[in-house]
C-alpha cells in the first residue's frame, strides 16, 4: 500500500503493509510498487487538490505534469489521467467498485425516515444541477433546500461543502444532499462516497436526507452509516437520476 502524506489515516492504514510517500514522489512511488511485484491497482480516499507551486514535484512527476497541462484539468481528468499513466508504466488500474460489489449504494430508501413531496423536488432538482457541475468537471454533488440551491461541491469537498450550506439553510423543511456520478467520469476513480461522517455532517447542516446514485456512489460502513442517519432522523435513498429526470425534470 502507498499512504499519501498529509491524506492518508495512519490508523486506518496501520495493520497494513505500506510505504508513505509524498503526493508528488512519482519515481519514489514506482520503485515502490514494482520493489513489490505489484500489477494491480486501486485508488481508494479522499484527496484535496493542492497548488502546482505546493507540490514540490520529482522528475517523474513533473514530466507528467509537463505532459498534461495540471492547469487545464479539472479533477476527473486529472485522475484520468493519473490512471493512464500507472497504465503506461505497466499497472492495471482496478475500480474499488470492481473488488467491492456490495459497497455500492443500493436502489430506494435504506433508513426509517423517507423522503416526502418537498424532499423528492429537491432530490430532482439537485439532480439537475449536479449533472450540470459534473459536466464541466466541477464536482459530484450539491444541498438543495426547497428548491433553493444552497450549495455547490467544488475544490472543497462534500464535508465543506455542508458545512457551509448549513450556515445558508431556510426556515421549514430541511434540505438534501444529492451525490451523483459525473457524466463523462472515469468509475474507476474517485466515485461519490457516502459514509457515517457524511451523515454526521448532513444532520450539524439541518438536512432531511442524503441521496446519492444506486449503483454508481460507494456506501462505506453501511450498517453504522445507516443507523447513524436513523439515529438523527435522516434518510438516505439510493436513485436512478436518469428515471427522476425524465418523470419529473427539474421540479
Amino acid at each position: 500500500m502507498l499512504a499519501l502524506k498529509g491524506f492518508a489515516e495512519p490508523t486506518v492504514i496501520s495493520a497494513y503493509p505500506h510505504e508513505w510517500i509524498r503526493l508528488a514522489d512519482g519515481a519514489t512511488a514506482l520503485a515502490h510498487l514494482r520493489g513489490r511485484g505489484v500489477r494491480d491497482l486501486v485508488f481508494a480516499g479522499a484527496i484535496n487538490r493542492p497548488s502546482l507551486f505546493s507540490l514540490r514535484p520529482d522528475w517523474r512527476a513533473a514530466r507528467f505534469i509537463a505532459k498534461v497541462g495540471w492547469r487545464a484539468l479539472g479533477d476527473d481528468s486529472l485522475l484520468s489521467a493519473v490512471a493512464a499513466e500507472f497504465e503506461a508504466e505497466g499497472f492495471r488500474v482496478v475500480g474499488a467498485d470492481q473488488i467491492w460489489q456490495h459497497g455500492l449504494m443500493p436502489a430506494g430508501v435504506l433508513t426509517s425516515a423517507a423522503p416526502g413531496e418537498t424532499a423528492w423536488r429537491d432530490i430532482r432538482r439537485g439532480v439537475a444541477v449536479t449533472r450540470a457541475l459534473g459536466g464541466v468537471d466541477v464536482g459530484q454533488g450539491c444541498v438543495v433546500q426547497q428548491g433553493i440551491v444552497l450549495a455547490v461541491e467544488a475544490i472543497e469537498g462534500t464535508d465543506a461543502m455542508l458545512a457551509r450550506a448549513g450556515g445558508l439553510r431556510r426556515e421549514g423543511e430541511g434540505g438534501v444532499l444529492v451525490k451523483l456520478v459525473k457524466p463523462s467520469q472515469d468509475r474507476r476513480i474517485d466515485l461519490p462516497t457516502i459514509g457515517p461522517g457524511t451523515i454526521a455532517a448532513a444532520a450539524a447542516a439541518g438536512l432531511t436526507g442524503v441521496a446519492a446514485e444506486a449503483g454508481g456512489a460507494l456506501l462505506i460502513e453501511q450498517d453504522a452509516t445507516i443507523a447513524a442517519a436513523n439515529s438523527s432522523g435522516i434518510f438516505i435513498v439510493g436513485i436512478d437520476p436518469q428515471r427522476l429526470l425524465a418523470e419529473g425534470g427539474e421540479a
